[in-house]
């Protein structure tokens, strides 16, 4: 569902949990960190962790944090001990706030596909980021390369029945039905998030998925960053604003 631009601000989220329970799904780069030029070389406020710890308990544990992200990595920059539900690989693993599974671990990517990456990455001077479910392509910097690494991912999704997921200067590969519409329902089907009225944060398209989740469910998105054509039904201009919405 397009909305026509620009997209206005969302109620005070103190007004739409006055109204009924609120269920808050949040990105993670470029939602509630800014996005920097590799992965590795984000700045995490130290006040973050803490600040999401007491955001979901005030929501009754109907926060989480969904990211492209593996558990894993979020896990580096969050901490271990979160104690906030998390969705990583676009949502293909789930875990619960006390740390138990949602669902079934996910598959990696076959070896060999590893290694064409791998390779590519390699001879067009490219990033690669091997995640626990997936593998990506970065070209931040390396821009002209954008075409080619989109190109030879396709090929190599095709060749392999995997997806593709495309961002702010990266192509990932992961497996079908690894998206952030899957994390949604799983989450919303479950105790304590079941009967509320679910929000999604984010700023990439990626986040689509879960804006239009969040919509089927009575619910809505909300765009962080640049206007464009999207599901999400508010816009906020800036990881700041997010921050200042969400009073963290």
């Amino acid at each position: 569902m397009s909305r026509a631009l620009p997209l206005g601000s969302p109620p005070p989220l103190s007004e739409l949990c006055a109204a009924e329970p609120v269920a808050l799904f949040l990105d993670f780069d470029g939602t509630l960190v800014e996005i920097a030029s590799s992965p590795d070389a984000i700045s995490v406020p130290t006040s973050l962790p803490g600040a999401l710890r007491q955001l979901s308990q005030q929501l009754e544990g109907r926060l989480a944090v969904v990211s492209g992200r593996s558990l894993e990595d979020l896990s580096k920059h969050l901490g271990e001990d979160l104690q906030v539900a998390q969705a990583g690989s676009h949502g293909a693993a789930r875990r619960f706030a006390d740390g138990s599974p949602l669902g079934a671990e996910p598959d990696g990517l076959p070896d060999e596909v590893v290694t064409a990456l791998e390779d590519f990455a390699a001879s067009k001077n490219l990033r690669y980021e091997a995640k626990t479910h997936g593998g990506a392509l970065h070209y931040r910097e390396n821009p002209e390369a954008g075409d080619a690494a989109h190109e030879f991912a396709e090929h190599i999704a095709a060749a392999n029945t995997l997806a593709i997921k495309t961002g702010k200067c990266v192509v990932e590969l992961v497996h079908k039905g690894a998206d952030k519409a899957s994390a949604v329902r799983a989450f919303m089907e479950q105790s304590p998030f079941a009967g509320a009225t679910p929000v999604f944060l984010g700023d990439d398209v990626t986040d689509e998925d879960g804006f239009a989740a969040c919509e089927a469910l009575g619910g809505c998105g909300i765009l962080v960053g640049d206007p464009r054509d999207t599901n999400a039904r508010y816009g906020l201009a800036s990881v700041s604003q997010t921050h200042q919405w969400l009073d963290l």
